[in-house]
């Protein structure tokens, strides 16, 4: 509460009535710096998706239907939990006319449009984010250099998605185009960085201009010589100074993602050029991936399926012999990815989860929640990895011994939701909007239901959450070949139990005919299905899955592995 009054005592200066802390910083991607955390900072809340509105009489904090049981129990205390959609600022505030604060660096206008745009609240820019002002902080100067992905590793040169983006620009008659968000910039120019935790984005911006000049804004101390010198034609620039040179463009056609490109940098452009908002082309062209990143993909997820079903055979076997907690068990899990040298580091915080705590959809252990495992539980493991080639997503729910009737039917039903989506067949329209119904449907015959999307983009050595298409109620962007998404229904029950199994699939062609193929490759646990809710062309389908994952995995396993995998895959 002491940091929320200092915040407080700053309205006044300002003149005031309440300010906004949102979670991303100013580059806009999902995994942020500890020290860059500033709605954690003020709220307690650690989940990834989230933002503060803070009044002088009321504090409220605004999160989607994943975390609202986490943020009541993390910020619950000292602010009123809201989850959106159910609820808006604009439902909250109605007819104030309140001066609220924000930091328009860290803010778009697509953003403040959506959540304060029916309100009669005077939305006050102000630089100096005020977090800032209270936040005693040592500064860690993160120098990692950035670096550029071999061909092997790609298969598309950089000049030629260049070439495909200028083509998109010319079609639209823009003459420039401003990048602001840093994933976009790593797929154009096939580099990566590591100025994210789990995502080895390089933090900068981009001009690109229709005749393919290029300016890139980043660190300079990132960048060497010798990576200089593989882009002759972009010149380099100084972060610092992007207000400077933007502020130099005039009478220009300039195209920025409403989503991605802040309302301090948008202002600055605006000034003496018309803008056009846009989402990024990059975003649909990078969705897609090339047949060696397919190739390389499906690679990083056998070794990925191998450690992650190492782990699951190691929990079942040594629960009973060995105390094994939720951060221990996360802990090995990490182990055994390390033993495959393509891994570099993870692409996500594990999700490692027993009873009740498996209802918290983005459960993060900690010293104080940590749960040791014991019998009777059902544990729920939401984890992956970002290897040299690929990014992988897994989630996998195992009985400990459970023998519930009721947590076994369920279950088998997010199975069968599962299974309805890998079988779904996709059409040239096919959208995430109308195969999230399929997924939803053998719950909702028993009245049940989830609070997420069933499934999410998925990056190349990138974002494990990538856009535009995905599995959801409103997503209408259409399937094409090359696309990868996640098939993760659940269900959640508050403090008892959480179920979710997830593979990622991709979009495959053949024969003018579009399917979804796995790429994930871990057994299912045939311990919680309940045999007599499937029909024949479910347990066929599971059958085949675990004979693929069996011929994928055996290689790596030992001898009592090999046992244990054979008994996993064998049919039901």
């Amino acid at each position: 509460m002491e940091k929320i009054n200092k915040l407080k005592k700053l309205f006044n200066y300002y003149n005031l009535d309440g300010y906004i802390v949102t979670k991303n910083d100013e580059f806009f991607g999902e995994y942020i710096p500890e020290n860059k955390d500033k709605l954690k900072f003020i709220s307690n809340f650690s989940g990834s998706y989230g933002f503060a509105l803070i009044l002088k009489k009321k504090n409220y904090l605004f999160v989607d239907g994943r975390y609202t049981l986490q943020a009541k129990i993390q910020s619950g205390k000292f602010f009123n939990i809201v989850t959106i959609p159910n609820k808006f600022p604009s439902d909250i505030l109605k007819r104030k006319k309140l001066k609220i604060g924000f930091d328009p660096k860290l803010y778009t206008q697509k953003t403040l449009k959506i959540f304060f745009n029916k309100t009669k609240c005077k939305l006050l820019p102000i630089n100096q984010n005020l977090i800032d002002k209270i936040w005693i902080k040592n500064e860690n100067i993160n120098l990692k250099k950035f670096y550029i992905l071999p061909k092997k590793a790609v298969g598309q040169n950089y000049r030629l998605k260049i070439n495909k983006l200028v083509n998109v620009l010319n079609k639209k008659k823009i003459d420039l185009q401003f990048i602001s968000a840093s994933e976009n910039i790593a797929w154009l120019l096939n580099i990566r960085g590591k100025d994210s935790e789990f995502t080895p984005i390089p933090n900068a911006y981009l001009t690109l201009d229709s005749n393919k000049r290029i300016n890139l804004f980043c660190n300079l101390n990132k960048v060497e010589s010798s990576f200089k010198k593989k882009f002759k034609n972009i010149k380099f620039i100084d972060i610092k100074y992007t207000n400077i040179y933007l502020a130099r463009i005039k009478n220009k056609k300039i195209l920025i993602d409403s989503s991605s490109c802040s309302i301090y940098f948008e202002n600055i452009l605006k000034k003496n050029n018309k803008i056009i908002e846009f989402v990024d082309p990059i975003y649909f062209l990078k969705s897609i991936k090339s047949k060696i990143e397919i190739k390389n993909t499906i690679k990083s997820h056998i070794y990925d399926g191998a450690a992650l079903t190492k782990f699951l055979f190691w929990i079942k076997n040594n629960y009973r012999k060995q105390s094994i907690n939720e951060i221990s068990a996360q802990v090995k899990l990490l182990k055994f990815r390390k033993e495959n040298k393509s891994f570099r580091f993870l692409s996500f915080p594990t999700i490692s989860s027993s009873g009740p705590n498996g209802a918290i959809i983005h459960y993060k252990a900690s010293k104080k929640s940590n749960r040791k495992l014991k019998k009777g539980d059902i544990y729920l493991v939401d984890s992956g990895g970002q290897y040299n080639f690929g990014t992988t997503d897994v989630t996998r729910t195992i009985s400990l011994n459970n023998n519930s009737k009721k947590i076994k039917d369920i279950f088998t039903r997010v199975l069968r939701g599962h299974i309805a989506v890998a079988n779904y067949k996709l059409k040239n329209n096919t959208n995430g909007a109308q195969i999230d119904t399929v997924a939803r449907k053998p719950l909702r015959e028993v009245n049940l239901d989830y609070a997420h999307g069933t499934g999410h983009g998925v990056g190349y050595f990138l974002n494990v959450h990538e856009g535009p298409h995905a599995i959801s109620k409103k997503n209408k962007v259409n399937f094409k070949e090359g696309m990868i998404v996640s098939n993760e229904p659940g269900y959640y029950e508050d403090g008892k139990f959480g179920i979710r199994i997830e593979n990622l699939v991709r979009v495959k062609k053949k024969k003018k005919v579009y399917s979804f193929d796995n790429l994930t490759m871990a057994p299912i646990d045939k311990s919680l299905i309940n045999k007599n809710i499937l029909k024949k062309n479910e347990i066929k389908w599971l059958n085949n899955y675990h004979k693929d994952v069996f011929n994928n995995l055996k290689k790596f396993m030992n001898k009592s592995e090999l046992l244990d995998l054979k008994q996993a895959c064998s049919k039901i």
